[in-house]
């Protein structure tokens, strides 16, 4: 069965067929935005809160569970592709374990952290909304959910600012990236929305500058749950 170009399925997809470039383009500084901005951004974020434990969303090849371990932070990192998880398994410092967002809505986690962060790893509809309604019931109390996403202002570009499904691109990444995920439009108004309906409330937004553009190079939120 063909699936659709549209969907979260199709993100694991693409992202199961590229875990291999995605690695090498993390590991070797290949993105700009991230090494002048974001990665440090997220870090500080998390760091400002000063947890124990944190759990990371989507956490790929394992790079910020390895920089919080630096601070005697433990780690678990979740991510739905086998490839990526085994390489953050070889680096170390982190407990990370092959778990969908669809099976985290559905109760398979079992565990209790300071903070949450998900970081660029909530890029479609139905399973972000999965994410957010698990994430009240693994945060200790007092807990924490931080998230770095795409700004929705910059990176709207020609289309109707409204939600929807958009097509993927590997732009500024090297040629060996292959068949793009799509990913899945939120306004700021929907964004926060979906916090309001999940029982959380915005603590902070943080709009991290781009120091060459001077413009947002992502958004953060740290909310809690109500």
């Amino acid at each position: 069965m063909e699936i659709d170009p549209l969907s979260d399925a199709k993100i694991i997809e693409s992202w199961g067929k590229n875990a291999r470039q995605w690695v090498i383009a993390v590991r070797d500084g290949q993105i700009e935005s991230r090494r002048q901005i974001t990665d440090q951004a997220i870090l500080d974020a998390v760091l400002s809160r000063s947890p124990r434990s944190v759990l990371d969303i989507g956490c790929g090849e394992g790079w910020l569970a390895r920089e919080l371990a630096v601070a005697n932070i433990h780690v678990i990192g979740i991510d739905v592709v086998p490839g990526l998880v085994e390489v953050a398994l070889h680096a170390g410092d982190g407990d990370f374990r092959v778990i969908s967002y669809e099976e985290l809505a559905a109760g398979k986690l079992s565990v209790s952290v300071d903070v949450i962060v998900c970081n660029f790893a909530l890029l479609g509809k139905e399973s972000v909304e999965g994410v957010f309604s698990a994430a009240r019931m693994l945060l200790n109390q007092p807990g924490l959910f931080i998230i770095q996403t795409l700004h929705p202002v910059m990176v709207c570009g020609d289309l109707p600012y409204r939600d929807g499904w958009r097509e993927g691109s590997w732009a500024g990444l090297n040629p060996d990236f292959t068949d793009p995920a799509p990913w899945y439009f939120r306004t700021f108004e929907s964004w926060t929305k979906l916090f309001v309906d999940s029982e959380f409330r915005l603590l902070e937004i943080r709009e991290p500058i781009h120091p060459k553009t001077g413009k947002p190079a992502s958004v953060i939120f740290v909310a809690e749950p109500v």
